[in-house]
């Protein structure tokens, strides 16, 4: 039986119970907590560097009030990399692939950088639908352009993480499928295509992280513009 290539990215259900939870919960028993100790071992001096690095590089550009954003997205932004990392393991499934979480993710804090304008500082925040000196004939059509485009924002954020992760497994599930059936065929360019595989798996790799960085990168910028 063929099955199509797309099966891959359907949520995986067991007795009628959706797995996507199982994968969405896993992330946070993987990584070790923070102990009392003076002196932490590798993988918790890894993890503090890096979180340290990254949530520095964010909120440098952000005045002192974006800062108490930090926890929620770095935490965000490492819960992404968890998912998207994990589902490139055999037998597994990538919750990110499906655009109905990536948006649940995407709307909340969207709404929330809009709410947050509104309430600190209204009056800028309805002055970026209307860029200044714009002649007197063209504010109407700008105004509905630039409510289109605030409004658009968190679609853009799911569909460019759902539809990258999509692309990179389907890519490698071809090769992969080529690498198959070229095998008892022509050996050489199997081997060929399973080298192509491998770039093709680092790739993924960075892809996954790079994709859950711009994802936070871009909700940092969304709140820079209300605070």
């Amino acid at each position: 039986m063929t099955l199509s290539f797309f099966d891959q990215f359907m949520s995986p259900t067991y007795l009628g119970i959706p797995l996507i939870a199982l994968a969405i919960t896993l992330p946070w028993i993987l990584f070790p907590a923070s102990s009392t100790r003076w002196l932490n071992n590798r993988l918790l001096t890894l993890q503090s560097w890096f979180i340290n690095r990254t949530t520095s590089q964010l909120f440098m550009p952000m005045n002192q009030a974006g800062h108490k954003w930090a926890t929620i997205l770095m935490s965000l932004m490492i819960f992404l990399i968890s998912l998207n990392m994990l589902g490139l393991l055999p037998y597994t499934f990538t919750p990110t692939t499906q655009l109905s979480l990536n948006l649940g993710l995407a709307v909340p804090l969207w709404l929330a950088t809009v709410l947050i304008g509104l309430r600190n500082q209204w009056t800028a925040t309805l002055g970026h639908l209307l860029p200044e000196g714009t002649p007197t004939p063209l504010i109407p059509a700008l105004i509905i352009i630039e409510t289109i485009s605030l409004f658009i924002r968190p679609l853009a954020l799911g569909v460019r993480l759902t539809a990258n992760l999509t692309a990179g497994h389907l890519l490698i599930q071809l090769t992969a499928t080529a690498a198959f059936v070229l095998a008892p065929l022509m050996p050489s360019i199997a081997l060929l295509t399973t080298a192509i595989l491998l770039l093709l798996t680092l790739l993924e790799v960075a892809v996954a992280m790079i994709q859950a960085y711009v994802f936070v990168l871009l909700l940092t910028l969304y709140l820079n513009e209300v605070i």
